[in-house]
């Protein structure tokens, strides 16, 4: 197949740091072409890809400096709109600009929804647009759509067993890994790891928008012998970080539409301890690959729990359910139903000109 992956360009493909929607496009874009497809992606300038890549921007806008990308991706959207001839299928990643000028040929797009869905500010265009066909990475992210949306299917996010080493004798720490916000909760992390005794290792960024949250809230609460922030680390680095950890904690206060990290620390074998909300119990098995709380009290409990897991376990559980194969496969399945209604399309049209 010809196919075209439409990716972000607040990041580049693959992130240089955090960015999980552009590592997922990565891993698709590169399995895609390992399995023989020719793949075209739309991505900043400084990305690296097997794939024949097309440059939006010189580099990830968040890196250079760029506030509003609205302008850039409206760009990156007419270059996408002129070769569309050249695919079979294209793939958005983009949630929603590509709404009103693909709509005539939707039947050959797929837009992968990766953000959250219950933004009232956002119903519009999909109310607008219903029959744009998307794939929603949980179950829970689409239950705030409207009912008569296109949803092609659900397909979760699968990364390469080999990106980090399973490590089966794990650590002595805690580890939070992500942004820190108040959707992310870092506060909670933070107070199981006092209750416990135990150290927790903080490797996170920090958004503009995210600044005063940090310094008022968050700051004050690292001041802590057990508590080490280390701030934004690479891929390279996350492996050995999420490998050494005695558990992950992933305690969100949010409608989290899927949660890369907790794939992440599955495939090293760390156990996962989140918070029972938006996709986590799509996840996370109980007993088998950590722990869904829904308080600091059932937190500091699946600590101690979490030492009696198998890390092999827990390993097996990622690669029964969240390898970049079973993610391709699927999305290699939405594509040829896709394309069948483009031959449908096509045969309806040729009989209507005869009929002329």
């Amino acid at each position: 197949m010809r196919i075209a992956q439409v990716a972000p360009l607040a990041e580049s493909v693959p992130p240089k740091l955090y960015g999980g929607t552009e590592r997922v496009v990565s891993w698709l874009t590169e399995e895609l072409v390992r399995q023989g497809h020719e793949v075209t992606l739309f991505a900043s300038g400084d990305s690296e890809t097997s794939a024949t890549l097309v440059p939006c921007c010189s580099r990830g806008l968040r890196l250079g400096g760029v506030r509003d990308h609205l302008a850039t991706h409206l760009v990156m959207l007419s270059q996408v709109m002129r070769a569309a001839e050249d695919f079979d299928i294209i793939h958005f990643h983009v949630d929603l600009l590509q709404h009103l000028l693909f709509n005539p040929i939707r039947h050959k797009t797929i837009t992968t929804m990766h953000g959250r869905l219950d933004l009232p500010d956002n119903m519009p265009i999909y109310k607008a647009f219903p029959c744009m066909p998307m794939v929603s990475i949980s179950n829970h992210q689409r239950l705030p759509m409207p009912a008569f949306v296109d949803w092609v299917d659900t397909i979760p996010h699968g990364l390469p067993s080999s990106l980090c080493t399973f490590n089966q004798q794990g650590g002595d720490y805690l580890a939070f890994l992500g942004r820190i916000c108040r959707d992310k909760r870092p506060d909670r992390a933070i107070e199981i790891a006092k209750r416990t005794g135990i150290p927790l290792k903080i490797a996170a960024k920090v958004d503009p928008a995210d600044t005063d949250y940090f310094e008022q809230v968050i700051r004050q609460m690292l001041d802590h012998p057990l508590i080490e922030f280390i701030g934004e680390i690479d891929d390279q680095q996350k492996g050995a970080f999420l490998g050494n950890a005695l558990a992950l904690l992933f305690p969100i206060d949010w409608p989290e539409p899927f949660g890369l990290v907790m794939i992440e620390a599955m495939s090293v074998g760390t156990p996962v301890i989140a918070w029972r909300a938006g996709s986590v119990p799509e996840i996370i098995t109980e007993g088998v690959s950590g722990y869904i709380v829904d308080s600091i009290e059932e937190g500091v409990a699946a600590v101690g729990k979490s030492l009696t897991l198998n890390r092999a376990v827990v390993r097996q559980a990622f690669e029964k359910r969240f390898t970049v194969e079973k993610m391709t496969g699927a999305y290699v399945e939405a594509y040829r139903r896709q394309l069948a209604l483009t031959s449908d399309i096509g045969l309806q049209r040729s009989v209507a000109l005869a009929a002329e």
